[in-house]
């Protein structure tokens, strides 16, 4: 039988301005971190004969969404990294985002990584998260074996 955990999942932001660690012990929430393509690989098109045709797209672009605890300091590091990186052209966009979970040997690289937006901030009864989404140039898995 296999296992799966959050324990074995290892994941960082890599660009100007830091290093962030995105693993167990950032205090990401139970939601997790989402890895979701923008577009689809493939258009079908059908002619009037009834015939069709396969466009395969080159897209690679996705998001990235990390949700963190609203009490993680993670969420400070993220904003320091977002303020600025913002503050200059030159500096947005230059991230890269790997992500590996060893227990199954699924690995993600994202390339050309720069920060969406800055997060909802909820303050409500119950403490919440902050969810960070990164849009990425360029997304590449592999989905391992356990």
């Amino acid at each position: 039988m296999s296992t799966y955990s959050f324990l074995n999942v290892q994941a960082s932001l890599v660009g100007p301005g830091g290093v962030v660690d995105l693993s167990s012990g950032a205090g990401v929430a139970e939601e997790g971190i989402t890895i979701e393509m923008n577009g689809d690989k493939d258009t079908m098109t059908i002619g009037a004969d009834g015939t069709g045709m396969h466009s395969l797209h080159a897209d690679k672009s996705g998001t990235v969404t990390v949700r963190l605890l609203k009490t993680s300091p993670t969420n400070a590091k993220l904003m320091a990294m977002y303020d600025f990186q913002t503050a200059n052209s030159r500096l947005h966009g230059q991230n890269v985002i790997a992500i590996v979970d060893s227990g199954s040997n699924d690995n993600t690289g994202c390339r050309g990584v720069a920060f969406k937006k800055k997060p909802t901030v909820v303050y409500a009864k119950e403490g919440q998260f902050n969810e960070w989404s990164f849009n990425a140039v360029y997304i590449d898995t592999v989905l391992g074996t356990y």
